[in-house]
């Protein structure tokens, strides 16, 4: 007997689930803590057939964390399915399957294990993104790709990006939703002024949203794009927003190659304002955004930081030596970030106060010349009140009215309690 590909994958993959537990095979997922069973968006999709892309040519959107809970990739496991007529896959920034570093791509191609085109979204927005949607010949497309809960974590732009392309495209827009890994209790941080948008933050949120894919879908949807998309979101059960990653009952897979852990997604959304200054935000090392330094730093950091007794979090005086990025090869002094109390954790106020210190008892630091840190943090206040001499309480209290007004908008588009 002859097997096309796509035969090939369909028998394989039919192996696969009947060797698995029954709730594998059905969709279900596993007991979460307390008893409670997590189901993804695209558990919810595949459980119900794909009736909601039934007789439409489907284009999905995802990297290598678009996978099911025993790791097969959701775009081998649909083009192995009949139910849906998978027809191309869209890669952002990093790849479809990974392989690129921050600020690259795999470009278009065809993909080995399906034989479906590939088409590279990173940096195209706007109508030559809709180009690409209209030239892939789909009808729908699909978002599934993990987030991690920082508003430059660049795949929400992504997000945004291709809602905005699929309304110029005349296409159906479907996001499969995942946990936000660091929970969805509270947005917190500077919200972005619009004239520093770039793809670190297209649209006026906070700096830590607070919010899953599906959350953010509706409110792109309904406060920016200037025309609304037919947009439909598939949530998930049993999920709640005090969660963690790890309540989940998920794996984890590194949405991009510096993001390695859940930990460092707990961290990120505070402590990449490093990449703002001249010290090393811990790339090249096996906790990036834990471990921060530079040459010249020395155990005075680690003391000041944890002399302001932040909620949550204490700090070692470290030393490590990038292989890459900052401070190649060389060996640096700075701190690691231990978080014991997640819960009380708050990583902006813990960015804030390291940036405060480390300019307190490190005389050579210095912002980035380009102020990439104002794209950061969204407006040149964090940078001009921490060079005025402003301590972290200070900093802080002044994005308190911004993120008053951001929150009260959030709330209106949370699906989940």
């Amino acid at each position: 007997m002859k097997l096309s590909r796509r035969g090939l994958l369909a028998t394989t993959a039919g192996v696969a689930a009947s060797a698995a537990p029954a709730r594998a095979a059905t969709g279900q997922a596993a007991p979460a803590r307390g008893g409670r069973r997590l189901r993804t968006g695209f558990e919810r999709l595949a459980a119900d057939g794909y009736a909601l892309l039934r007789g439409q040519r489907v284009g999905i959107v995802t990297n290598p964390t678009g996978v099911t809970r025993d790791v097969r990739h959701i775009v081998d496991v649909m083009h192995a399915d009949r139910r849906v007529e998978l027809t191309a896959v869209f890669g952002p920034e990093h790849g479809f399957r990974g392989t690129a570093q921050a600020g690259g791509s795999e470009g278009r191609y065809e993909d080995p294990a399906t034989g479906l085109p590939v088409y590279d979204t990173y940096l195209k927005s706007g109508r030559p993104l809709a180009d690409v949607f209209t030239a892939s010949g789909v009808d729908t497309v699909v978002f599934d790709i993990q987030d991690v809960g920082a508003r430059f974590y660049t795949y929400i732009w992504t997000l945004y990006d291709c809602m905005e392309a699929a309304q110029l495209a005349g296409k159906r827009f479907v996001v499969l939703d995942r946990p936000n890994p660091v929970t969805g209790r509270a947005a917190l941080g500077p919200v972005l002024h619009k004239e520093f948008a770039t793809f670190v933050g297209r649209q006026p949120i906070s700096q830590a949203h607070g919010m899953t894919v599906a959350e953010l879908a509706r409110l792109f949807d309904g406060e920016f794009l200037t025309a609304p998309v037919e947009l439909a979101t598939v949530r998930m059960t049993g999920w709640r927003r005090s969660d963690f990653y790890d309540a989940a009952g998920l794996p984890w897979v590194p949405p991009s190659p510096n993001m390695p852990t859940p930990d460092t997604a707990l961290v990120y959304a505070g402590t990449c304002l490093f990449e703002g200054t001249n010290l090393s935000e811990g790339r090249g090392t096996t906790r990036p955004f834990e471990l921060l330094g530079a040459e010249g730093v020395d155990g005075r950091w680690a003391a000041a930081a944890n002399g302001l007794a932040l909620p949550g979090v204490r700090f070692r005086e470290a030393y490590f030596a990038p292989t890459f990025s900052k401070f190649q090869g060389r060996t640096v002094g700075g701190v690691q970030i231990h978080v014991h109390d997640r819960a009380a954790f708050d990583p902006v106020r813990t960015g804030i106060a390291l940036l405060v210190t480390a300019r307190q008892v490190w005389s050579g630091f210095a912002w980035r010349p380009d102020h990439w840190i104002d794209k950061l943090t969204g407006s040149p206040r964090v940078r001009t009140m921490i060079d005025a001499g402003a301590g972290t309480d200070e900093v802080v209290a002044g994005w308190r009215e911004e993120l008053t007004a951001f929150r009260r908008v959030r709330e209106r588009y949370l699906l989940y309690r």
